[in-house]
C-alpha cells in the first residue's frame, strides 16, 4: 500500500507498517558495529519505538478497549513495559559493553513477539469492531500524538520514567 493511499491513515494499517519499520531498525541495531554506530542505531530505534508505544497507549488502546479486547490489551501493556525497560537499560549502557548486543537482541525478539501478538489477536478484532472511518480518525489522532512527542524531542527519553509498572488500561 502506498503511503498516500486513503487506507494509509487507517490505525491498523499504520501500526502494522510501523511494526515493519521497527523490525528493520532493530535489525540494524543488533547488527551495528562499531560502538558509535550502535549508539546512533539505538537512538533511532528507541525514538521510533517510543513514538509507537506511547501512541498505542494514549490513543489506540483506549479507543479499542472492550470486553473482547481486554485480555490482549492487558498483555500488550505488560509487553510494552518489558520493551521500555530494555530500551531504558540500553540507553545507559556503554555500547562497547559485552552485554549490549545480547540485550539489543532480546529487545528485537520481544518486539517481534509483541507485533505478532497484536497482528494475530488484537488487530483482527479491531477491524471487526470499528468501522474504517473510525480507524482512519484513530490513525490521524495517533499521528498527531506522535508528532507532538517528536516535537518534544528525544522520545526515547520518555521511556526511562515509565519502567516501574505497566500503564493502566484506559477506555475512552
Amino acid at each position: 500500500m502506498e503511503p498516500d493511499s486513503p487506507e494509509a491513515d487507517d490505525a491498523v494499517v499504520m501500526l502494522v507498517a510501523q511494526h515493519r519499520r521497527l523490525e528493520e531498525l532493530l535489525r540494524r541495531l543488533t547488527g551495528a558495529e562499531p560502538e558509535d554506530r550502535r549508539r546512533e542505531a539505538l537512538q533511532e530505534a528507541g525514538d521510533e519505538l517510543a513514538l509507537h508505544l506511547l501512541a498505542e497507549e494514549r490513543v489506540f488502546y483506549p479507543a479499542v478497549a472492550g470486553a473482547s479486547t481486554e485480555d490482549v490489551l492487558l498483555e500488550s501493556l505488560e509487553e510494552h513495559l518489558a520493551l521500555k525497560r530494555l530500551v531504558a537499560d540500553l540507553l545507559v549502557m556503554d555500547p562497547a559493553d559485552t552485554t549490549f548486543g545480547a540485550k539489543a537482541h532480546v529487545l528485537q525478539e520481544q518486539c517481534e513477539h509483541h507485533h505478532e501478538e497484536e497482528e494475530e489477536h488484537l488487530f483482527p478484532k479491531v477491524v471487526l469492531l470499528l468501522p474504517q472511518a473510525h480507524r482512519l480518525d484513530l490513525g490521524r489522532e495517533m499521528l498527531r500524538e506522535q508528532g507532538r512527542l517528536r516535537r518534544d524531542g528525544a522520545p526515547r527519553e520518555a521511556l526511562r520514567g515509565q519502567t516501574d509498572a505497566a500503564e493502566p488500561l484506559r477506555a475512552d
